[in-house]
């Protein structure tokens, strides 16, 4: 058994892939890190970026991301409010596994075009 197979085996602990998924897995999230990955957003910014996802879903993501310290909600005292959300030091950790994603993404599109 190769070391990272051992390293996700049932086990008492989770397996860290597990995690992973647990806290920036799904359909919305890793887009959400990835559009902040390039800066500072408001959410109107992020909900434009993010067409599909209603506005309930991406309140309900980025909350649970500011829970789990990826995000920072920044909340200006102005009328009208005005809210940012950014990364994270821990947030910022994430950008090299999204860059990666990134490039597997470009190459199996480019596969899947060149295919016949």
């Amino acid at each position: 058994m190769h070391e990272q197979e051992q390293q996700c085996a049932p086990a008492p602990t989770r397996c860290p892939v597990e995690t992973t998924l647990e806290v920036i897995g799904g359909k919305w999230k890793p887009l959400i890190v990835y559009y902040l990955s390039n800066g500072t957003k408001r959410f109107n910014e992020l909900q434009r970026m993010l067409p599909q996802v209603t506005r309930q879903m991406l309140t309900q993501h980025l909350r649970e991301l500011e829970a789990d310290g990826i995000v920072h909600r920044e909340i200006y005292a102005q009328v009208p409010p005005k809210v940012e959300y950014s990364l994270t030091e821990l947030g910022e950790t994430v950008r090299p596994m999204l860059e990666t994603m990134v490039a597997w993404g470009a190459q199996y599109e480019a596969r899947q075009q060149s295919a016949p």
